[in-house]
């Protein structure tokens, strides 16, 4: 007869600190992962969408010759619109519309009135706000803000931070507590099990979402920065500069002149992405700045300078550091463009996937209640049975990991404070 060994008092403990930890995460901080959950679902599925929804502004029939660059723009141009032209981004594919991208006072911050013109005929479709380096329509940005800061602003970026500071942690200490209950119980939970089969897409979602962070974000950047890991940029030459034999630059901020001489030199050059984004100069005989948009796999990333119609500087993406290209390829998985569709399909999965764990979890802490007061969490004082070197070990890494991501750590003091309260009351209904 095989006989099992019964878990230490220490294994307990631990247990007990877990199960703790997640009851208050749980409680306290799934409302903020479920509302980011759901967004991110509803952006996840947008892609198509908005292909469909803007179809009248992005698809015009395919033609077999184009107008020059510079005569599309004129075209955007002769609409007098109330900005000042700022870039450009040619049709990527034969049916596709030019956007011809202008800045105008009022817009919010990273958005850009784009005019949409048929590169065939030189027609404009009409004129769409684009938001951020992905050029996003409307529908998907106010996703995309109600998913980043519920449209509140700055402020409302809190929310999304404390999602993601205690997505890993939640996620992790379920798998410990279900391991332990695995490993002690024939019966495994649902919520355990859709836990366990959506951890690494939570981790991921997580770590990637705090690069975005504004509190956090700012740590990564500077670990980033300290390892050699940072984005690096194109060396853009300014006005007044020398550069060799190429002469000099015509055109001036806000001109187009040249876009056809500097879009054909940066082809020449190597850039042959489908979308593309063509710089206007920021300043008065400055250069221009060709760069790959292009999204998902293979990357291209690549970018060049243009000054006097030749190229004067290049960025590579296969140059970039390990670290700039993960980031890169992080942010676009968010996202949900780095492989298409397939991308799409897990982003839908491990967000209903989370939607589920606290759906579940919180019916299971509603059956469990009390009939009356905040609920039933493991009791207190389960630190006492750990033993003490771990405990100042754990301890040490709290602090590490709460001054890296202070969202964290703010709101670990605050459910500490609320424990405390709670146990107070409790002794004092008690006496």
């Amino acid at each position: 007869m095989t006989t099992t060994a019964a878990p230490s008092r220490t294994s307990f403990a631990w247990r007990g600190l877990f199960l703790r930890l997640h009851f208050y995460a749980g409680v306290l901080v799934a409302p903020f992962i479920l509302i980011a959950s759901l967004t991110g679902v509803l952006y996840a599925l947008t892609p198509q969408l908005e292909s469909w929804v803007y179809s009248d502004q992005l698809r015009v029939p395919a033609s077999t010759q184009q107008l020059p660059l510079s005569k599309q723009v004129d075209a955007a141009l002769a609409t007098s619109p109330q900005g000042s032209l700022v870039a450009v981004r040619p049709a990527p594919e034969p049916g596709a519309t030019t956007r011809v991208l202008f800045s105008e006072k009022g817009l919010g911050e990273s958005e850009r009135r784009a005019v949409f013109v048929d590169p065939g005929t030189g027609r404009v479709t009409g004129d769409l706000v684009v938001y951020g380096s992905s050029g996003v329509l409307p529908l998907r940005t106010t996703l995309d803000q109600l998913h980043r800061n519920l449209m509140l602003g700055e402020p409302g970026r809190l929310y999304s931070e404390l999602a993601a500071s205690w997505l890993w942690v939640v996620a992790l200490g379920g798998l410990v507590l279900w391991i332990s209950r695995a490993r002690n119980s024939k019966r495994i939970k649902t919520h355990g099990l859709i836990g366990v089969w959506v951890l690494a897409g939570a981790l991921f979602l997580s770590a990637t979402g705090l690069t975005w962070s504004a509190y956090a974000g700012e740590n990564v950047a500077m670990l980033r920065t300290a390892i050699g890991w940072s984005t690096p940029t194109l060396t853009m030459p300014g006005a007044g500069e020398s550069h060799g034999d190429h002469g000099s630059s015509s055109s001036s901020a806000g001109g187009h002149s040249e876009i056809d001489t500097v879009f054909g030199a940066a082809k020449l050059s190597g850039i042959d992405a489908k979308a593309v984004e063509v710089s206007l100069p920021l300043e008065s005989g400055g250069a221009w700045k060709v760069a790959e948009i292009e999204k998902g796999l293979p990357s291209q990333g690549d970018a060049v300078a243009v000054h006097g119609g030749e190229v004067v500087s290049t960025l590579k993406f296969a140059d970039f550091p390990l670290g700039a290209k993960l980031t890169r390829w992080g942010i676009d998985a968010h996202m949900g463009v780095l492989f298409g569709w397939p991308n799409q399909l897990l982003l839908l999965l491990v967000g209903g996937g989370l939607v589920a764990l606290v759906v579940l979890g919180y019916r299971m802490w509603w059956k469990r209640r009390p009939t009356s007061g905040f609920g039933r969490p493991t009791p207190r004082g389960q630190w006492r049975k750990a033993p003490p070197g771990a405990l100042v070990g754990l301890g040490l890494a709290t602090l590490l990991v709460g001054w890296f991501v202070p969202l964290l750590g703010v709101s670990l003091v605050a459910f500490l404070a609320i424990d405390v309260l709670l146990g107070r009351r409790s002794k004092t209904a008690a006496s």
